[in-house]
């Protein structure tokens, strides 16, 4: 079986306070080579940094490692105004951007922002028609025109950006389905795996709608926000009663992903700590040490 190149990142917090810890730990990952890191996007809460001010400064303070936003709030981020946001870090940065984007889920906080409430149905179809605008505002040709339900532009010129790779975090039938059409990638959530019930019935909603609008499902990735420890030694079992991932020793975690790249599809992983926060220092410099160098060269193997 043929397998995309692996992707492997961290996910971190962004609090006010953390922005210098948040540098140096986007550094240390720049050196070890992962590819990516993330950020969350809740611009109701105060005490967090934005987050893409806080994307576009690690970017320019480090050389190789992409940034993007898991995922952004795309109804504080009109569709327009977004385009230009990534298309111009991109430009800045040498194309090191993923476009993270979302429906939007906390509608009680996002309303309290004064954006005006969506049902879930209207939310999703906002959320596909920003995508597909966003692709049209990027990348050169003539101005471009657009009447949507929910966006509207006249005549404005795309940026000569392409825009970067799109991934999702779709949930519903209708946000899934979505994906397939014009999306690059998934992020199933709530950190659900490759072994999960959400996985195996939400993974054929994408590829049936790929295929459905004549794309090839095999091109949309699926990267997994992935928490768990990484200990010294084997533990005894590593996952939970309820199957879930708990973690184990570096081989374990090389045995685990690898089978998930091979076996199931996986494409791409973001770290997370156990409690979903930022990992430690001395762990991700074994996530991107020993662990991704250990799995991209068995995946790479395969691929012969």
């Amino acid at each position: 079986m043929s397998v995309q190149e692996v992707v492997f990142g961290f996910g971190a917090h962004s609090g006010i306070d953390d922005g210098p810890e948040l540098l140096r730990m986007v550094q240390q990952a720049d050196r070890d080579g992962l590819d990516h890191f993330s950020l969350s996007d809740h611009p109701y809460i105060g005490e967090r940094l934005d987050a893409y001010a806080t994307i576009g400064f690690l970017l320019g303070r480090t050389q190789r490692i992409a940034g993007f936003a898991n995922v952004t709030n795309l109804p504080t981020r009109p569709a327009p105004l977004l385009a230009r946001t990534v298309t111009s870090l991109s430009a800045l940065s040498g194309g090191r951007v993923v476009l993270g984007m979302g429906a939007g889920g906390l509608w009680d906080r996002i309303s309290d922002m004064g954006v005006d409430r969506l049902s879930p149905g209207a939310a999703v179809d906002a959320f596909e028609e920003a995508i597909v605008l966003i692709k049209r505002l990027s990348g050169g040709g003539p101005p471009v025109t657009f009447q949507g339900l929910h966006y509207q532009v006249h005549e404005i010129e795309p940026s000569p950006v392409a825009a970067p790779p799109v991934w999702t975090g779709s949930v519903g039938r209708k946000s899934l389905a979505a994906t397939g059409r014009v999306a690059d990638g998934w992020i199933p959530g709530h950190a659900a795996d490759w072994l999960s019930e959400r996985y195996r019935t939400s993974r054929p909603v994408i590829d049936e709608a790929a295929a459905a609008a004549g794309r090839d499902p095999r091109e949309i990735r699926t990267v997994f926000n992935f928490p768990g420890r990484i200990t010294d030694r084997p533990l005894p079992a590593t996952r939970d009663t309820d199957g879930r991932w708990i973690g184990g020793s570096v081989d374990q975690w090389v045995e685990e992903l690898t089978d998930a790249v091979l076996e199931h599809g996986a494409s791409g992983f973001t770290l997370f700590s156990a409690d979903h926060g930022t990992q430690s220092s001395a762990s991700l410099g074994r996530w991107a040490g020993e662990i991704a160098p250990a799995v991209r060269e068995a995946t790479a193997k395969e691929n012969g």
